[in-house]
């Protein structure tokens, strides 16, 4: 019984649609027609493809949600006294991919520098053509031994991971410490959570990284500076952006 409801829903639209370019086609054959007018229907036409593209582009995204991809942090890193867990970006974009073109939705990135900048914009694209996009940006990330190219290369495969969160809706969930939670947050933890706060370009982004940082200082209960600190930094941020809109 759903289905064929929904084939009536899905039937509507495209009846219309053709409908619509009927009466284009005949338009454009009637040498008495109105240019005009003709290009008036173009224009309409035009936007009621826009239209319902962006519609198919919400139902896609929400199916995708209902049913999103479970992300876990699948790398280990120790270097001195610095140990943390994160996911990879491949482990992130090939699960992601996976889930968004069974709802007909893909994802790429754009990348851009300049003045000392480096900007990445995740893009989301429907199949029926109807496109958003989460932008980030950050300098390059000279920490440790990198030389120029590694730095860049960091930052610009820290955005896309974020990005494409971002994009998505989407948060990794923490590993289980089997209950031995750290008295505070890992210092590494904390910057990276404050450079992704820094990068924010809009309130769904900072939106999606509070709940990641909540979720993280679930496991430093006590920790109630760096809590306070990011909590701060991410209201002030909002203020940023909300500013920009």
């Amino acid at each position: 019984m759903s289905s064929m409801k929904q084939e009536v829903v899905v039937a509507g639209p495209q009846t219309d649609a053709a409908s619509l370019m009927l009466i284009i086609d005949r338009a454009a054959k009637d040498p008495a027609f109105d240019v005009a007018k003709l290009e008036h229907l173009l224009k309409v036409k035009e936007q009621w493809d826009a239209t319902e593209a962006r519609k198919a582009f919400v139902v896609a995204l929400n199916a995708f949600k209902a049913n999103p991809p479970q992300l876990s942090k699948n790398k280990h890193v120790k270097f001195g006294a610095t140990e943390y867990d994160h996911a990879t970006l491949d482990h992130v974009s090939l699960a992601v991919g996976k889930a968004l073109s069974l709802n007909g939705l893909s994802h790429r990135w754009n990348v851009e520098q300049k003045d000392g900048a480096i900007k990445v914009a995740c893009v989301l694209t429907h199949d029926k053509g109807h496109s958003e996009r989460v932008e980030m940006s950050a300098t390059a990330d000279t920490s440790g031994s990198k030389n120029s190219i590694q730095a860049i290369g960091s930052t610009v495969t820290y955005l896309q991971r974020y990005t494409l969160l971002a994009a998505t809706g989407m948060a990794v969930s923490g590993q289980d410490d089997d209950g031995r939670g750290a008295a505070v947050m890992d210092e590494k933890v904390r910057l990276d959570f404050e450079n992704a706060i820094t990068a924010c370009a809009d309130e769904h982004g900072l939106e999606v990284l509070w709940k990641q940082i909540v979720e993280t200082c679930k496991k430093t209960p006590k920790d109630m500076e760096s809590y306070n600190k990011l909590k701060a930094l991410v209201a002030a941020k909002g203020k940023q952006v909300k500013g920009k809109a």
